[in-house]
């Protein structure tokens, strides 16, 4: 292995945290269910909810069997793992990290509970947008950072 070569382990730990996060935070929400269920309001703009979705962003494909949103989600991680691995830089190591946890958040509410629990709600006057969790915060941010990855790595030749 090259000295130049990125470690992995940056992106596994990313996965990691994400996962731990997202998970973290949830089994908070599910614990305060009931509290959440008519929201909080925590500043004008944001309150916390409760809310669980069977679909994917927007609650798209809501109400498609709940397996198959999980086995689009795993085939789509084992291939984000292999881009991980082939990395060459630690912006898109730390991205698909972020990517793969946060997916991984979402699987395993999915697998639970036949839909992802949502908790973030921001709005403006009387328009919301729709409730997400950190999962999706690390998902979107992950593809943000493969977004701007060019712009902020440095790629050196890989020396003999």
């Amino acid at each position: 292995m090259s000295l130049n070569k990125v470690s992995p382990m940056i992106g596994v730990f990313a996965a990691l945290a994400a996962f731990a996060i997202d998970q973290i935070t949830k089994a908070i929400v599910v614990a305060n269910a009931v509290t959440l269920s008519a929201g909080i309001p925590v500043f004008p703009g944001f309150n916390l909810v409760f809310y669980r979705n069977d679909g994917v962003a927007f609650g798209m494909l809501g109400g498609a069997p709940w397996w198959s949103l999980i086995a689009l989600a795993l085939a789509i991680c084992v291939w984000l793992g292999v881009m991980l691995f082939r990395a060459d830089n630690a912006v898109e190591t730390l991205a698909y990290g972020a990517i793969i946890g946060g997916a991984l958040g979402n699987v395993i509410d999915r697998v639970r509970y036949r839909a992802v629990t949502d908790f973030l709600d921001f709005y403006i006057v009387t328009t919301h947008w729709p409730a997400f969790n950190m999962a999706d915060i690390f998902v979107v941010s992950g593809v943000g950072l493969l977004l701007a990855a060019p712009w902020i790595s440095v790629r050196r030749p890989i020396k003999s």
